[in-house]
């Protein structure tokens, strides 16, 4: 793999749609330096927590880590009870994991970082797409 040097500095107009409708996201030009093989952004959730952002999904990737920068994000892994992960909080999610985000703080703020840049979502709240999880 080659990698190539990336930096980025923050900028409030870096925070763009993306990947989930309730969060806006600041790339960190991770994807671009590594050729796909990785992506960091930072994440800022957007207020109210719906049922939309509650569903049941998983995500098709080799790695994926998460640290909560400002406020608090309760999540919940399947077969477990829903955790509040506060600023300073990191978790590691084994692949294709089913996990739901359960609430968040008005002022949530974290890093992800995941392998590879580009993956699927699968959602998992239907029986019929259940099977797919």
């Amino acid at each position: 793999m080659s990698q190539r040097f990336a930096f980025s500095h923050f900028s409030e107009q870096d925070f763009k749609p993306g990947l989930r409708p309730y969060a806006r996201y600041r790339d960190l030009g991770f994807a671009d330096a590594t050729g796909g093989v990785a992506v960091a952004h930072v994440l800022r959730m957007i207020p109210p927590c719906t049922d939309e952002v509650r569903k049941w999904h998983t995500h098709g990737v080799r790695f994926q880590m998460v640290y909560v920068l400002k406020g608090w994000i309760e999540t919940q892994m399947e077969g477990r009870d829903p955790i509040r992960m506060v600023a300073g909080s990191s978790w590691i999610q084994p692949p294709r994991i089913r996990h739901r985000v359960f609430d968040y703080s008005p002022d949530c703020e974290m890093l992800e970082v995941v392998l590879p840049a580009d993956f699927p979502t699968d959602e998992c709240e239907s029986p019929e797409r259940a099977a797919a999880c």
